[in-house]
């Protein structure tokens, strides 16, 4: 009975060791997701007000000879999978491997960048062709590893080495609720880059007809050629932004519950604990007793 009580004791000290790492991972969380938070945010306005500027070139000139605008048929398809460097963080890292995997129809045609050693082990494997890997850039990404990852994959499409590329991260919704997505990266088409029209510009359509005129310099081919690459880093920087977002709140979401976890299985053992105590407290009282009563 007394092995039982120290047993007991050493799983006490032991869950409570553990729920004060889980807690300190839950601190360590919330701190970098505030940072990833104001990143995304900051973003924000750059990237819309560069769509809009794509989107007015490619309405007033027409049509496009852009290499990245290039439609053909599909066999290879490049994919730049967003995962993080570490675990610990629920069902993050699974979720956008999933996903990946779902929409490959064919291995031997599917290359794989791998940002974060999660999914590059994952895809190694599985035996996928891993064309490249960004290690130790999940959690602090910035412009400069988005854009070192954007000229890859645009070099590749440029040379027909892939036919398109997607982009797979996890979106930010909240704190407690993040989504695997898939965008398409390349090619680009018309309707994407068009801004749609607001009510207000429709209805002042014909009174500001002469005034919205606009004229390039240079050309508006070239301004997409320029433009374009800008387009393509800055959106695998926000999907960046919104994965290293997105790790931290699985992170803190996980480590939150393994803490409400370790909490109640204390509680638990505690309980057997005093029960077990109690329990030999009294076989020792009643021994003593009948010891007693054996002596009269």
């Amino acid at each position: 009975m007394a092995e039982n009580v120290q047993d007991i004791k050493r799983r006490i000290k032991s869950v409570n060791s553990t729920k004060q790492i889980t807690h300190a991972m839950e601190l360590v969380a919330s701190a970098k997701l505030r940072k990833s938070r104001e990143l995304a945010e900051g973003r924000r306005p750059y990237f819309e007000a560069m769509i809009e500027s794509m989107g007015r070139i490619v309405e007033k000139s027409g049509s496009t000879r852009n290499v990245f605008m290039n439609q053909r048929e599909v066999k290879k398809v490049a994919y730049i999978v967003l995962t993080g460097d570490k675990g610990l963080a629920g069902g993050y890292n699974a979720n956008v491997c999933k996903l990946v995997e779902d929409h490959i129809t064919n291995k031997e045609d599917a290359y794989i960048y791998a940002v974060g050693s999660r999914g590059r082990d994952h895809f190694r494997n599985r035996d996928y062709t891993i064309q490249g890997e960004y290690l130790g850039i999940s959690e602090r990404p910035n412009f400069f590893n988005a854009r070192e990852v954007a000229a890859v994959v645009m070099e590749g499409f440029k040379k027909g080495e892939y036919d398109e590329v997607y982009v797979v991260y996890t979106k930010f919704i909240s704190t407690i609720s993040q989504h695997a997505s898939l965008m398409k990266l390349l090619p680009l088409s018309v309707e994407d880059l068009k801004p749609a029209k607001k009510v207000e510009a429709v209805e002042n359509e014909g009174k500001s007809k002469d005034l919205t005129v606009m004229l390039y310099e240079p050309d508006p081919e070239e301004l997409l050629n320029q433009l374009i690459p800008n387009f393509v880093s800055s959106t695998v920087y926000g999907a960046m932004i919104e994965s290293a977002a997105s790790e931290q709140g699985a992170r803190r979401t996980a480590m939150e519950s393994a803490t409400t976890n370790a909490n109640e299985m204390i509680d638990g053992l505690t309980l057997k604990y005093n029960r077990v105590r109690q329990a030999a407290i009294t076989q020792e009282i009643s021994e003593i007793v009948g010891g007693a009563e054996a002596l009269k």
